[in-house]
């Protein structure tokens, strides 16, 4: 009788070892398709969610972009038509006047209208066209004009500067003049005939702008300013580069307005 045939043997596998080796082979493509499967998947659908929100962000653009166009249209049929009105009147009032105060007076008012008319001009422009604005730095010397301009019209005003104002960047220069600005104004409303004092303290890393009054010295024609109310606008201009503003009445019955910037802000 013969021997029983060995197990065929392969470069040391056996068909059993051999069929468990292509079955592990098989797995692991299969298992590698599923995952480049798996990947593709997740891509093609971040790839979806990106493609729908940047849609809904043109959607909103859009949407932003006719409501500038809205707004624009409205603010040059009455605004720009009540300028054009007051500019006009103020040049006849100049022109039939009798003495040279109220010439100069209504010069006065007919330049501050027409520059007026210019800046709302660009306003406009940017609301129609949704460009970025170039607005035009402030120089230091333009706070002390505004100043003048101000004291031309009667007011008592001091302006005291400490510091070097040309390190400020442009971005705080501008807002520290809207803040002097905005106050001066509510001084000629609230507080006629009051004394005013405004401090500049420009700093390596701080600017302090500081605007004082005192108690009016005749009763005012419109109820005198609210922190939070007419000053909303203002402290929100202040805090996007950063800054805080306080503003309430003093003891002795003026009005103060501090606003506090960093001297460095990106333009």
């Amino acid at each position: 009788m013969l021997p029983a045939a060995a197990p065929e043997v392969w470069h040391g596998f056996t068909p059993h070892t051999a069929a468990i080796a292509f079955l592990g082979l098989a797995i692991l493509v299969i298992a590698g398709l599923a995952g480049l499967y798996l990947a593709t998947r997740r891509k093609l659908t971040q790839a979806l969610t990106d493609r729908a929100e940047r849609e809904r962000d043109l959607v909103a653009e859009q949407a932003r972009a006719d409501e500038r166009t809205r707004l624009a249209a409205e603010m040059h049929d009455v605004v720009t038509h009540r300028l054009n009105r007051m500019v006009l009147h103020a040049g006849a009032l100049r022109v039939a006047a009798k003495d040279d105060d109220t010439r100069n007076a209504a010069e006065e008012l007919r330049t501050a209208g027409r520059e007026a008319l210019a800046e709302l001009r660009d306003l406009v422009g940017v609301l129609r066209s949704g460009r970025t604005a170039r607005i035009p730095d402030v120089l230091p010397d333009r706070l002390a004009n505004l100043v003048a301009d101000s004291a031309a019209t009667g007011l008592e005003v001091t302006l005291t500067e400490h510091g070097d104002a040309d390190i400020v960047s442009p971005a705080v220069r501008r807002t520290m003049y809207r803040v002097v600005q905005e106050s001066l104004t509510n001084v000629h409303k609230h507080a006629p005939g009051a004394h005013t004092e405004i401090t500049i303290h420009c700093g390596p890393s701080t600017v302090r702008a500081v605007i004082r009054n005192t108690a009016p010295s005749s009763t005012p024609d419109t109820a005198p300013p609210r922190p939070g109310s007419g000053l909303l606008g203002l402290r929100g201009r202040v805090e996007m580069v950063g800054g805080t503003l306080t503003a309430g009445p003093t003891d002795d019955g003026g009005f103060q307005v501090d606003a506090v910037l960093p001297a460095f802000v990106p333009t």
